[in-house]
């Protein structure tokens, strides 16, 4: 018999879902079927899918290994474990219900207090569509395959002049087999036309054919990328609990930094709030619009300066002193202004000490 201390967090996911009403919030299958098999109960799924959401268990698959070795997990669904498909059947019938239910529950995570409204960490994840690159296409993919088709064909048509000179039996049989083979080739080519017709009237000139929202990504690998989404979230310092969150299809995080931060804010009912993330969230008009909502950002500014592989201070390196307009440099020196020019359209100003030329530390 597995049982869980009294003070377990999945005590309260238990209760929580046992005290709503799941037909009236839509979810399927609170009724069971006259006949066939008994499927599991909404309750049950739903409570593994929000011990996931807790815990950043975002797959299927992980879920069902979860659900027959995590002790937790166990006690939560009574020992039953479905499989992934039945999960993730479950979390695409339901998301709307789903949604419903994970709003409630941040609600019932506030009233208890288990928010902590001084730090909140912003960070995207990309996770992998069913769409394949290979069913993923860009103006720059169908040009190289239109190219590559018209290569073939014509490597197809000079084998099949070769071939015409061959016995004519083997010439008839052979020139049969390049036929079907450049017919195949030009039904591609028209096939590659008409995505090319609809990628203009893409908005981001992008389309994918199995999942149509899904786009293609860079990842953190170095030249490698993915067909797939970016997936917001938003967690409390104290609890880790995962507070708002939100499924892009943007492949950066250049443009999510006020909206997830609102969202926060809403939702645990804060007048202020701090906000740390990553530099991939660095954006100018962003963070005006957070510090105008009154949301403190810490984001570190990408390092575009290329001092740094060569050897030479960068800009980060200098220290601003407002009082005086000066900077002070890593030799421990003020540097003061002394010219002002206009180059494309900005305002330049050049700043150093009488000594900069001979300074041991160029």
């Amino acid at each position: 018999m597995i049982t869980s201390p009294k003070k377990n967090p999945v005590r309260v996911v238990d209760v929580f879902v046992d005290e709503l009403d799941l037909g009236a919030l839509g979810f399927e299958g609170v009724d069971p079927a006259a006949t066939g098999r008994p499927a599991y109960h909404p309750a049950v799924l739903l409570k593994i899918y929000i011990y996931g959401y807790l815990n950043w268990i975002q797959s299927s698959r992980r879920l069902e290994r979860e659900a027959a070795r995590n002790v937790e997990l166990m006690w939560l669904a009574g020992r039953l474990a479905p499989d992934f498909k039945t999960i993730a059947d479950f979390r695409r019938d339901n998301g709307k219900a789903i949604r419903s239910v994970c709003r409630q529950f941040v609600v019932l995570c506030r009233n208890l207090n288990l928010f902590s409204q001084s730090i909140i960490a912003i960070d995207g994840s990309k996770f992998k569509a069913v769409n394949n690159r290979d069913r993923n296409f860009t103006q720059g993919k169908i040009k190289a395959r239109m190219q590559q088709i018209e290569q073939s064909i014509d490597r197809y048509l000079a084998a099949m002049d070769s071939a015409d000179r061959a016995v004519p039996e083997v010439a008839e049989a052979k020139t049969e087999r390049l036929s079907e083979k450049i017919e195949k080739l030009k039904q591609q080519m028209t096939k590659l036309k008409d995505i090319e017709a609809q990628l203009r009237a893409s908005p981001d000139q992008q389309i994918s054919l199995t999942d149509p929202d899904a786009r293609s990504m860079a990842t953190s690998g170095r030249g490698t990328g993915t067909v797939g989404y970016n997936v917001q979230t938003a967690v409390d310092d104290k609890h880790h609990l995962i507070i708002a969150h939100e499924v892009t299809n943007v492949g950066n995080d250049r443009t999510q930094l006020s909206n997830m931060a609102n969202q926060v804010r809403e939702e645990i009912g804060a007048e202020s709030l701090t906000v740390v993330a990553d530099r991939g969230y660095y954006k100018g008009p962003e963070i005006l619009a957070c510090g105008q909502a009154g949301i403190t950002t810490f984001v570190p500014k990408p390092l575009t300066s290329g001092s740094k592989a060569e050897g030479r201070f960068g800009k980060q390196d200098f220290s601003y002193i407002a009082a005086s307009d000066e900077y002070r440099c890593p030799a421990d020196q003020l540097l003061t202004r002394r010219h002002s020019s206009v180059e494309d359209g900005m305002l330049l100003h050049s700043y150093w000490f009488s000594g900069c030329q001979s300074c041991s530390m160029q």
